[in-house]
């Protein structure tokens, strides 16, 4: 069984920041699971656009209220607590946070921990 604090998390090599964002990384490849589970807090008044082209993503919004839009077909969904969208085929996306938002999030294949956005929006895929 694994357990984990994520207050205790902030403090330690697993709270990785960029511009604007932050994220918790509670579950990584080396715990076994198959999947990563992060606590991602995103600044209000920012916008990122991501492309996962290596990864699938799930997000479920815990708090805070943006918009995520489907760079390919232009769609816009409003993102709002309970609110929760899938990259299922590795969607281009541009995310706009209007306050600040907190996203609880699944990565697979897991990512490692190491990981930094590429000037593409993606992660490097998995060794």
């Amino acid at each position: 069984m694994i357990v984990r604090d994520f207050h205790e998390a902030q403090k330690t090599d697993r709270r990785v920041a960029d511009q604007r964002w932050e994220s918790v990384r509670l579950l990584l490849a080396g715990d076994g699971m198959g999947f990563s589970f992060h606590i991602t807090t995103i600044e209000g008044g920012s916008e990122h656009t991501f492309h996962y082209k290596n990864h699938f993503e799930s997000v479920y919004c815990i708090s805070g209220k943006g918009s995520i839009e489907d760079l390919a077909t232009g769609e816009v969904h409003q993102i709002r607590p309970g609110v929760m969208y899938a990259l299922d085929k590795h969607d281009k996306h541009t995310l706009r946070c209007e306050e600040t938002t907190v996203f609880a999030c699944c990565f697979n294949p897991p990512i490692t921990g190491n990981e930094v956005h590429q000037a593409d929006g993606s992660y490097a895929a998995a060794d």
